[in-house]
């Protein structure tokens, strides 16, 4: 399960930090570090954070959009320190270990983190299945983006220590038939329904309110495998050919 997970930073700012958090990643046994857009790598203070993970340094993929990053991935969390303005199902690490660890084998998932700053976007979130987020001292809430990863990847390496027995089973309580669809065709079937909400005139691009990142809720909530997405794909598909004269 660990050999599947990949940890994304989405535009670190200090390359001490991208340092920091090859170590923790290695301390709990994951080696699967994506870099959108860093601001400063490689550097010297990266790998002298690191302190002997350098290997993962080196294998890390360096991509320039979010996109690229997200691009084979089934399962995709999203860090968040704050509530939104759309609830979206939020976990705690403990939980997202019981979520992650009973996927089948070849589920990539990946976890991703935002800038120190101000962590994700909106937008960055709204690519998520779920959000994490450490329930840390509300009177000292300021937690460096590699111990967060410490604590979320502990919880992660726990579920394989301990064993499958100790976590929930997965939500749809037995093998699952088909794989599930990665993100290019998650993005590919969001822009294809939204096109034709707009072909239908149920959706003003003009004024989109919030219809889109609540679709995006309902059907990233049901975490929908690639013969779902297809036929999902196939009945919009129907809709738009009854459109055209």
């Amino acid at each position: 399960m660990l050999e599947n997970i990949c940890i994304v930073l989405v535009n670190t700012t200090h390359p001490g930090n991208i340092g920091g958090v090859a170590r923790a990643m290695k301390n709990m046994g994951l080696s699967d570090l994506c870099l959108v857009a860093p601001k400063l790598f490689p550097h010297e203070d990266a790998v002298a954070r690191a302190s002997r993970a350098d290997d993962l340094l080196d294998n890390a993929l360096v991509v320039e959009t979010l996109d690229e990053a997200l691009a084979d991935c089934h399962l995709v969390v999203g860090t968040s320190a704050r509530s939104r303005t759309i609830p979206w199902p939020l976990v705690n690490p403990r939980e997202l270990s019981a979520i992650v660890a009973p996927l089948p084998a070849d589920t990539k998932v990946a976890i991703l983190f935002g800038r120190e700053d101000r962590g994700l976007t909106n937008d960055e979130l709204q690519r998520c299945h779920h959000h994490v987020h450490i329930p840390v001292n509300e009177d000292f809430s300021s937690l460096n983006i590699a111990a967060a990863v410490q604590v979320i990847t502990y919880e992660l390496r726990m579920a394989v220590v301990e064993g499958q027995d100790s976590v929930d089973k997965p939500q749809w309580g037995t093998d699952w038939d088909v794989e599930l669809a990665d993100n290019r065709e998650l993005e590919l079937m969001f822009e294809h329904l939204e096109q034709t909400l707009i072909d239908v005139e149920f959706l003003d691009p003009d004024k989109p309110r919030n219809l889109m990142p609540r679709l995006r809720r309902l059907l990233l909530r049901s975490v929908p495998d690639k013969v779902e997405v297809n036929v999902l794909r196939g009945m919009l598909t129907a809709i738009q050919k009854k459109q055209q004269p």
